[in-house]
């Protein structure tokens, strides 16, 4: 990126974190949180086992499809939007949408986790559909205008953090705090990881 681009603002941008349930938008926020970024979030989701930091969610996103006026002139921030409500965005503003990835097999084995369930294989079934939505979700965005997106993979944020912390600074255009984000990863929480005899399911 152009030293130009990079010094671009957000005073007319809205920051979306997103991504499939449990592929690490939390982690994501809790970075952005504490590297400097205002972000909207309330305290009705409270932090749990399966989430000790945290989820930093606004409730109110769960009815963005009946109302989303929750994200108007709320630009300079950061807000997380889980995948399937992403087309529910206010269409006259500007995003930047972070999009976490993580393999589909410790998505569903997390999931599962926190449903209290503990089935050893995983539905294909449900895998398909996660990826066809994942899919279209992203060949949406492309055709979105007013939205530019990055993928970043949790897996590779708990292994590289600076690398991951780099790609989100130049992407954003803002100055943020590198070894606050860095220090917001906890790799003993990458609890769900999938061993080669789980991972018979998908090829990633």
């Amino acid at each position: 990126m152009s030293e130009k681009g990079f010094q671009r603002n957000l005073k007319d941008t809205l920051v979306i974190v997103s991504g499939i349930p449990r592929s690490g938008t939390s982690l994501l926020m809790q970075m952005l949180n504490n590297g400097g970024m205002e972000i909207l979030a309330d305290d009705i989701r409270k932090p749990d086992e399966s989430n000790p930091k945290g989820y930093l969610e606004l409730e109110a996103i769960k009815k963005l499809a009946q109302d989303n006026s929750c994200l108007k002139n709320q630009t300079g921030k950061a807000v997380k939007v889980i995948s399937h409500l992403l087309k529910y965005l206010p269409e006259e503003q500007k995003y930047k949408i972070i999009f976490m990835n993580r393999d589909m097999n410790e998505i569903i084995k997390s999931q599962q986790k926190m449903l209290n369930k503990n089935e050893k294989k995983y539905s294909k079934e449900l895998i398909k559909a996660f990826l066809k939505e994942l899919k279209h979700v992203k060949q949406w965005v492309k055709e979105q205008p007013h939205k530019e997106m990055i993928n970043l993979h949790y897996k590779k944020i708990i292994k590289h953090p600076m690398k991951a912390i780099d790609k989100i600074i130049q992407f954003l255009g803002i100055p943020l705090d590198k070894e606050a984000m860095r220090d917001s990863i906890d790799p003993r929480l990458y609890r769900s990881k999938i061993d080669e005899s789980e991972n018979d399911y998908i090829n990633n």
